[in-house]
């Protein structure tokens, strides 16, 4: 909150008085001091509000309100809400027929008590989708008109229901190959490319008003940056309207480099559409791998040199860590004009899904709150990005 000069005057006349004003300057300097202070940004929110959103993405424990304090730091910190799993298909249409609402209904509900920008996320991915969507009773692929079928049913009554609630859409998640293909999943197998097209007329269909958006992760890589380039001017060419690219945004220490990032919200944005960092945190743990991104299915066997912070995070990690969100939320702050929101994939370093991923059972730190719903150095170094 914003003190008001009105009441700083009268403080800075008496202090002038007492003194018989021979330290004016002296007591000038403390008021523009404690003026600095009071009109410092207290949130998120607050310090980015004439730029971006900015978000986080809730589980069921928060939606449900088992999770008190962090349900604290998402009323006071932010100002657009994501869906980690609640309407993903496996979660919200687990069997044919079959529809769990709950979950969801609570964090729309959230949302709209909070007055939130509310992002839905996602209608069709080729992960965490039951088996029965693509297969008959035997258990053989479905055909291409069934697959359309269950697709559009799926659409109509999922964004349907939340009509004129949920703002914004991931219509489409990670439809993409690292080399900017398309990955060869059940709806590319089934229907072919034209699944892409036909996910984002459904959701028109459904929710004329919301946003539109394609997310995937590696968005930053320039075979997979002109893949969705070419993805989304296929689109456009066909007359459907893509809102916004989602970038994801699960960034490690040093890489990938800004200049590669700044390229593909240069590119997004030359497209005419908008641009999303959808599921934003930085890992600070060694990857088995080496690769980045977010491909669920890369996992790892539990090794404890791949777990090296279990008691804390070192300082000079954490110095890293801090300056790698300052540098992010600069040129977020540069690219303002194009981007916007952005979304935490998590509230605090307990609640990141990258504890449990490429490995299982790891302590991660990638988030601006730690385990106790504390602000790490990181969270002061992205107030004061806002503020440059």
């Amino acid at each position: 909150m914003k003190i008001q000069r009105a009441f700083l005057a009268p403080s800075l006349l008496a202090a002038c008085l007492a003194t018989s004003c021979a330290d004016s300057n002296q007591v000038a300097e403390q008021a523009t001091v404690m003026q600095a202070a009071t009109e410092a940004p207290v949130s998120l929110k607050q310090a980015f509000k004439d730029d971006f959103y900015v978000g986080a993405a809730l589980n069921g424990r928060q939606v449900s309100g088992n999770d008190a304090k962090a349900l604290n730091l998402i009323q006071e910190q932010f100002n657009t809400i994501s869906p980690e799993n609640l309407l993903k298909w496996e979660s919200v249409h687990p069997q044919p027929d079959v529809y769990n609402f709950e979950p969801a209904d609570n964090y729309v509900t959230l949302g709209e008590q909070e007055d939130m920008f509310i992002v839905g996320h996602t209608l069709v991915w080729h992960n965490q989708t039951p088996k029965w969507v693509f297969e008959d009773e035997q258990g053989k692929p479905v055909s291409k008109e069934v697959l359309l079928k269950r697709m559009e049913d799926h659409i109509n009554t999922v964004a349907g229901r939340y009509k004129g609630k949920i703002d914004s859409w991931d219509v489409v998640n990670e439809a993409l190959n690292d080399d900017g293909t398309l990955r060869q999943s059940k709806w590319l197998q089934i229907i072919g490319e034209e699944y892409l097209q036909k996910a984002f007329e459904f959701a028109r269909q459904a929710d004329p008003e919301a946003e539109l958006y394609y997310n995937d992760y590696n968005l930053w890589k320039p075979e997979k940056r002109a893949g969705a380039v070419r993805l989304v001017r296929s689109l456009q060419e066909k007359g459907i309207k893509v809102d916004g690219v989602g970038m994801q945004g699960h960034y490690g220490l040093e890489s990938p480099s800004l200049e590669d990032i700044e390229a593909s919200i240069k590119a997004f944005s030359d497209l005419g559409v908008k641009v999303s960092f959808s599921e934003v945190d930085i890992d600070v743990l060694p990857n088995p791998s080496g690769r980045a991104g977010a491909d669920i299915d890369a996992t790892f066997d539990f090794d404890e040199k791949y777990n090296v912070y279990t008691t804390g995070l070192p300082d000079s990690v954490q110095q890293q860590l801090t300056a790698r969100y300052a540098e992010l939320f600069d040129l977020f702050k540069k690219h303002s004009d194009k981007i916007d929101r952005v979304t935490f994939w998590g509230v605090t370093d307990n609640d990141s899904w990258l504890n449990n991923w490429p490995i299982k059972g790891r302590t991660s730190y990638p988030m601006l709150f730690d385990r106790e719903y504390q602000p790490k150095p990181a969270y002061e170094a992205v107030l004061k990005a806002a503020a440059k």
